[in-house]
């Protein structure tokens, strides 16, 4: 079973546009699209069109819409209430693939409900294969809540995907805090490693970058790397897969599918090379598909993604 924790939930609604996007102008929708969202939603309503068992845990009360669509998508959940509903995301997507997205900021979590979520994470991890800890953190959230969750639960298998402060946190406290997989993409590495972000589209340098986290304790570094494909480091090795020529539809969802991927991967008893073929199948069926559909394992065909070791060494 994989466990996912959404803290910071949304109603993702995409708009599509038939001609570019002009600031200041009136658009005609040619289509509107919601889903129940959130990374680790995300993950959840992927790793459930595999039929693999999962569960999403996130604040939300009884009437929200998003616990809602999540009922009628029949993704299993667990919720502990909060003030307000879930924040509503809007993704602006171009016929060429390009998107916007304007993100809600999220509600503040009390401690009370802060406390409740990390005791129902407790409770779910004892039977999950894996756990993952996916996103922003609402307003007002102490930046190290993932960190303190994952000292909660030594011996489990834990994924982190998220961005900005509570990534720097965690790249902080690796002395106590080391999930067995972190997800970034090209920025993200870059504020765990510093450096710019433009040098780590390169999948040479990403995975070096990668490799010094891993030396950190990290289990493995995942890391999405758009047009570049993804490249995976462990302790065991590195490794690259290209990324397949698609017709980019939309990237909404795409890392978190990845990670996905992976995952399902993983449980299946995979390779590591097999496990990252999976990542890249998966992420691209996501951004190849429309506003925000996420991929089945219809859509993947990870046969098709080439995967080459990396040489880490320096040559002169």
């Amino acid at each position: 079973m994989i466990v996912t924790l959404t803290a910071n939930p949304s109603i993702d609604r995409t708009v599509t546009l038939a001609e570019p996007l002009l600031r200041g102008a009136v658009h005609r929708a040619s289509g509107v699209a919601t889903h129940p969202g959130g990374k680790g939603v995300n993950v959840s309503r992927v790793v459930a069109a595999a039929g693999v068992p999962t569960v999403a845990v996130l604040p939300g009360n009884a009437d929200d819409p998003l616990l809602r669509a999540l009922t009628e998508a029949g993704i299993e959940h667990r919720s502990v209430p909060t003030a307000g509903s879930a924040r509503i995301n809007l993704t602006v997507a171009e016929a060429d693939g390009t998107t916007t997205k304007i993100n809600e900021p999220g509600h503040p979590l009390s401690g009370a409900a802060l406390a409740a979520l990390a005791d129902l994470l407790s409770e779910l991890a004892a039977q999950a294969d894996w756990v993952v800890l996916s996103g922003s953190l609402p307003p007002a959230v102490p930046d190290d809540w993932y960190v303190e969750l994952i000292e909660r639960l030594p011996g489990t298998r834990i994924a982190v995907d998220t961005s900005d402060a509570p990534l720097r946190a965690l790249a902080g406290r690796t002395d106590s805090a080391t999930p067995e997989l972190i997800k970034p993409n090209a920025e993200e590495l870059a504020q765990l490693t510093g450096g710019p972000a433009e040098a780590l589209d390169d999948p040479l340098a990403a995975a070096r970058a990668a490799a010094a986290l891993v030396d950190r304790g990290i289990g493995a570094v995942l890391a999405t790397l758009g047009v570049a494909g993804a490249v995976l480091v462990t302790a065991e090795g590195a490794w690259h897969a290209a990324a397949p020529a698609i017709r980019p539809r939309s990237t909404v969802g795409a890392g978190d599918s990845a990670l996905a991927g992976y995952l399902l991967a993983d449980l299946a008893g995979a390779t590591p090379a097999d496990r990252l073929r999976h990542a890249v199948a998966y992420g691209s069926a996501a951004a190849a598909l429309p506003g925000t559909g996420l991929p089945g394992p219809h859509h993947t065909d990870p046969g098709a993604i080439s995967v080459t070791s990396l040489d880490l060494l320096p040559h002169s």
